[in-house]
């Protein structure tokens, strides 16, 4: 009897085995299942809204008055022209410059700071170059070497 008793043992070992390993490949075939249905159901809502945009009436959209200068995403400042024209980092540079704190010119790790960035060699030289690329397009004027302030928006 006792190898009968052994055998259905073994047997009953491997029975289990086996029925941890089905379940193993369940749950990572229920983790890629729901990735599928999750990339599916981004691709619908995409399909949609573009079908929604693509049916909706044209809409007139303002576009900037001044040209930007050739692979620069600051076009040159003319009248009337706002800061949103310029792209989201430069508006906030262009907004703490005009600040109270920016009046009267800032250093670039001022800056920086006022921005929430840390005052790190490459974030402040990141926005040494954003600065000057202002005050090349009329955003921005550096009084002094290094030192930047907001140019005064003229008066309509």
């Amino acid at each position: 009897m006792a190898s009968v008793l052994g055998l259905l043992e073994a047997r009953e070992k491997m029975v289990r085995e086996e029925i941890a390993r089905l379940r193993e490949e369940a749950e990572r075939v229920q983790a890629a299942l729901g990735e599928a249905e999750r990339e599916l159901q981004r691709l619908v809502d995409a399909r949609v809204t573009v079908t929604e945009v693509l049916a909706g009436p044209p809409s007139t959209v303002a576009e900037p008055t001044g040209s930007a200068v050739t692979g620069s995403t600051v076009p040159r400042r003319e009248t009337g022209m706002a800061a949103t024209a310029l792209a989201p980092d430069y508006q906030r540079i262009v907004s703490v410059l005009g600040s109270e704190a920016g009046r009267e010119g800032m250093r670039c790790q001022q800056l920086a700071v006022a921005l929430g960035l840390e005052a790190v060699p490459a974030k402040v030289e990141g926005l040494r170059s954003k600065a000057k690329r202002l005050v090349e397009r009329g955003w921005a004027l550096q009084v002094r070497p290094g030192v930047f302030t907001a140019l005064a928006v003229p008066a309509a």
